[in-house]
């Protein structure tokens, strides 16, 4: 897919390579953050690591998922990643996020999420994007409303994580809501 890497203010935002496998395995693979997220395993090891960066590159290339890490342009040093799951028959797809808890409170994923939906939105030309979270996971909820997504529904007891069924709010966001001036005026704001 094309345009890849994006720029933000602080963010690079480019596919994962095998060299990121040091810093993502203790980023990703603190419980913390596979708590707070719908599909990151806990252990997560050096070949999960692997395996999904093999997946990452074949779903990008056959244009099913753009996966990318987040990296600090001050520093190269990845802090989290971001992407679309693709569904290209419905021109829509669904966002996801992490951050490593070093760099949480920074505002990071907000920064990476909008880029991502402008990628999306701008470059992909998809109709819809949208989002889940566990409700307990406020971080990400806000992170939601600050890129100007909607609030669509409640999913009770939706995924089996752990042992525990979770509840999951729904958001989304439409093009033409992309381009409305409410949305425009918060791209505006830095996280």
């Amino acid at each position: 897919m094309s345009s890849l890497p994006l720029q933000t203010q602080r963010l690079t935002l480019r596919p994962y390579t095998p060299a990121d496998i040091p810093a993502l395995v203790p980023l990703i693979g603190a419980r913390e953050v596979a708590a707070t997220t719908l599909r990151i395993p806990h252990p997560y090891t050096e070949e999960i690591a692997r395996e999904f960066i093999a997946l990452s590159e074949k779903d990008r290339a056959s244009g099913q998922c753009v996966r990318c890490g987040i990296i600090l342009r001050q520093t190269d040093e990845l802090c989290g990643g971001v992407g679309l799951q693709i569904e290209a028959d419905h021109r829509r797809a669904e966002l996801g996020y992490w951050i490593g808890v070093p760099h949480w409170g920074n505002g990071y994923a907000t920064e990476a999420a909008r880029a991502m939906v402008k990628y999306g939105f701008e470059t992909l030309h998809l109709q819809r994007i949208f989002a889940s979270y566990v409700p307990r996971n406020v971080a990400s909820g806000n992170v939601l409303r600050k890129i100007g997504m909607l609030r669509e529904g409640y999913l009770r007891a939706h995924i089996l994580k752990w042992g525990e069924f979770l509840d999951l709010e729904m958001y989304g966001m439409l093009a033409a809501d992309w381009k409305s001036p409410a949305v425009s005026a918060s791209e505006s704001h830095q996280p």
